[in-house]
């Protein structure tokens, strides 16, 4: 099980393979367990439960994101986009995270434990004398899911439970985060305090100062010593990531954006700058912010479909005074070639004769449908099939239900006129 990458104070696991055998339990540890205790005694419906424990064996969970009080993932389904799920859990206070250090401080071999990933029943019981949530108890784990299942909890967020009780399994660190505890700062901690109480319990004489080699010479600042006017020329820079980095780990508090949407423009933030380090351009320039949204609609992995629109694609029209079939239909266009795309869906043009005298010939030789010509559009007899000459000097093409009039974009742009009817005819 490998991490994949770590953001401030969160860290992100990949997909965990499927789980098939029915027979199998979801968490070997004692405290993978306790975990997967406190789910199943505050759920309210055990039929949620077996769906979700279904989904985590068919392997529907997708990348884990733990940070302080909350895991979240997106859960495949049964339609096509999957659900984000979330599940928070109360962070401990500073208390007890002192509390909790000086009962592990105490024992090496605790210390020893958890850096071998393990978690001995008698840390628990410590924490447990020493009043410290470590464990989640019944009902303190909160679910929630953008599926419209209002179950406590509903199937997704059921799968992302059972999932984590695996992540759990392999390290005992994930819950301390989700408690509150980075890992190294918690380690540092610990051999902090460690270090403190040995060097009470020894307590040496202070050394005698040495006179023999005479009376000590005045010293220099290191930083004086290494002042100078002159600055080494700064290392090349760092090779580009091959992908854009994943959004962080945002959190939903009273009065504040929904981390939703901060997320989905994060996401394009990032993509834009990836974009910008490996071209040295940034190739996202809009004309407007109609333009802007349309790019984004059809660029952002959480925003696809056609007719069928999720909450964010519907606030994205609305923050731009279009309707979501409008974007939707602008989104086609625009990942059908750009913003040249977009201007042939939106801007009709009266080109040169030349292009659409050869382009009739070429459809007559291919002997493909005879088309009507208006301005820039072909458009067959039925109504159904349409091509648009762009001022890129491509063809593209567009799909109605026949005298509909209802135009949307329908495969890839080609500078061919046969070669794009042919292949929306294909389709």
């Amino acid at each position: 099980m490998s991490e994949t990458s770590r953001m401030g104070s969160g860290r992100v696991f990949p997909a965990l393979p499927a789980h098939p055998d029915p027979e199998a339990p979801f968490a070997a540890s004692w405290w993978g367990n306790a975990w997967i205790g406190a789910l199943e005694e505050s759920a309210l419906d055990q039929g949620r439960l077996a769906r979700g424990r279904a989904y985590a064996r068919e392997g529907a969970v997708d990348t884990i994101t733990v940070a302080p009080g909350r895991i979240v993932a997106y859960v495949h389904g049964s339609r096509p986009r999957p659900y984000r799920a979330e599940i928070r859990l109360r962070t401990m206070l500073p208390d007890h995270w002192d509390r909790f250090l000086d009962a592990v401080a105490t024992d090496p071999a605790h210390i020893a434990a958890l850096l071998d990933k393990d978690m001995p029943h008698a840390l628990a019981d410590a924490a447990a004398r020493a009043d410290v949530p470590l464990l989640p108890g019944a009902r303190e784990l909160a679910p929630s899911c953008t599926c419209p299942d209002r179950g406590h909890p509903c199937k997704h967020a059921a799968a992302l439970a059972y999932q984590t009780a695996r992540l759990l399994d392999a390290d005992p660190f994930v819950l301390l985060l989700l408690r509150g505890g980075e890992e190294q700062d918690l380690l540092d901690e610990l051999s902090r305090r460690n270090a403190h109480k040995a060097a009470a319990e020894q307590q040496p004489a202070p050394p005698a100062p040495d006179t023999s080699r005479g009376p000590t010479l005045p010293g220099t600042l290191a930083r004086d010593a290494l002042a100078t006017e002159y600055r080494p020329a700064p290392p090349p820079p760092q090779a580009p990531p091959a992908h854009p980095g994943e959004p962080p780990v945002l959190p939903s508090l009273p009065g504040a954006p929904d981390p939703t949407s901060l997320e989905f423009l994060v996401t394009d933030a990032a993509a834009r700058a990836h974009a910008f380090l490996t071209t040295g351009a940034d190739p996202f320039t809009a004309a407007s912010p109609w333009h802007d949204a349309v790019r984004l609609a059809a660029c952002h992995p959480g925003l696809t479909g056609r007719r069928t629109f999720s909450r964010p694609f519907a606030e994205l029209a609305r923050s731009v005074g279009r309707t979501p079939a409008d974007l939707s239909r602008a989104a086609a266009a625009w990942r059908q070639g750009g913003e040249e795309g977009l201007a042939v869906l939106e801007t009709p043009w009266d080109p040169p004769a030349g292009p659409f005298d050869r382009a009739r010939g070429s459809l007559a030789g291919a002997d493909l449908p005879r088309m009507t010509i208006h301005r820039n559009t072909l458009t067959n007899a039925e109504a159904s099939l349409q091509i648009r000459y762009g001022r890129d000097g491509r063809w593209y093409p567009y799909r109605s239900e026949p005298g509909a009039e209802d135009w949307w974009p329908e495969g890839e742009a080609d500078v061919d006129v046969v070669g794009a009817l042919t292949a929306v005819l294909g389709a």
